[in-house]
């Protein structure tokens, strides 16, 4: 993915989203012509199924075939109706979601593709949140991406399986303890609530409401974290903990569903597949998208052009 693929779309009603889409524009040498611009009034958290689908209309008017993936510049509206506001723009709205939300979900036929063209070759262009309550911060988090492609560092990749049992469903899928030489990451796969005082987070994969001591680590430029949760896509709920913290503490992208998922493995990141991808180069909208098998209730957010191994 590359800057020339990717579309930003501006609320023109908030004024921290434009000011961070000239940011961003200058950040990443996006192109003119991949501005899309929009009027959300009042910022809602959640759009009903008719509002989104007047939104979508005004952000599809305005792309071009060449655009490959899509990143809205605001933190709400992050939900539609049951849905992701990622996941309805990049999908379609799934409807059949929202009649039972703990239901299965619908595929995605970009989970573990190799397709480096998703909406040429797959008709499906991808598309992330980036949050932009605070200008400060989502600059920061602008300037950790860009920097993400400078070198590969020596990391860490962390993986917990916690004492939240019921939150443990894709720890079946995290990698064992290693290194990896050529890319100068340390695989680390435990049995514990949190990480404390780590220096080094490259990816940070683990299961519970909150967690804890994300004020003691230091995340590398182009780190991905989330946890595996019912609503840490909810970003402005106070329920559980949000997506958000993770980009607060220093990640560079994450992920967390808004609305009740239940624990299916298949409705979060699939730390194996997400590990592999990146490694192999993809940006992490790309390595974060095809991690997630039924994407529906997900939001994805962050800086989606971050490539630390590419």
């Amino acid at each position: 993915m590359s800057a020339q693929q990717l579309a930003i779309v501006i609320n023109d009603d908030e004024p921290n989203s434009v000011a961070i889409g000239e940011y961003y524009k200058q950040a990443r040498s996006i192109p003119e012509k991949n501005i899309v611009h929009v009027h959300i009034p009042n910022s809602p958290h959640r759009l009903t199924a008719l509002a989104f689908e007047q939104l979508r209309q005004q952000i599809e008017a305005q792309l071009y075939p060449e655009i490959q993936a899509i990143l809205m510049l605001w933190t709400a509206p992050y939900s539609v109706e049951c849905n992701s506001i990622t996941s309805a723009l990049s999908l379609g709205y799934d409807a059949e979601q929202c009649k039972k939300t703990c239901a299965v979900g619908k595929p995605s036929r970009y989970y573990n593709s190799s397709a480096s063209l998703p909406f040429t070759e797959l008709g499906l262009r991808l598309a992330m949140l980036l949050p932009t309550d605070s200008v400060i911060q989502a600059k920061a988090l602008i300037d950790r991406g860009v920097m993400s492609s400078f070198a590969v560092r020596p990391a860490s990749a962390y993986f917990l399986t916690t004492s939240d049992v019921n939150r443990n469903s894709r720890a079946q899928f995290f990698p064992s303890s290693g290194l990896v030489p050529q890319k100068k990451l340390q695989i680390q796969n435990l049995q514990r609530d949190s990480v404390e005082g780590a220096q080094d987070v490259m990816f940070y994969l683990t299961g519970l409401t909150h967690v804890q001591n994300l004020d003691s680590l230091h995340f590398m430029p182009g780190a991905l974290a989330d946890h595996l949760t019912s609503s840490g896509g909810d970003l402005l709920g106070k329920s559980q903990m949000s997506s958000l913290r993770w980009l607060e503490s220093g990640a560079t992208a994450s992920y967390g569903t808004v609305s009740e998922p239940c624990n299916h493995w298949q409705k979060f990141p699939q730390a194996s597949v997400l590990l592999q991808h990146y490694l192999s180069g993809d940006s992490a909208i790309e390595a974060y998208w095809k991690s997630v098998a039924w994407p529906s209730q997900g939001v994805f957010i962050g800086e989606p052009l971050a490539a630390p191994y590419r």
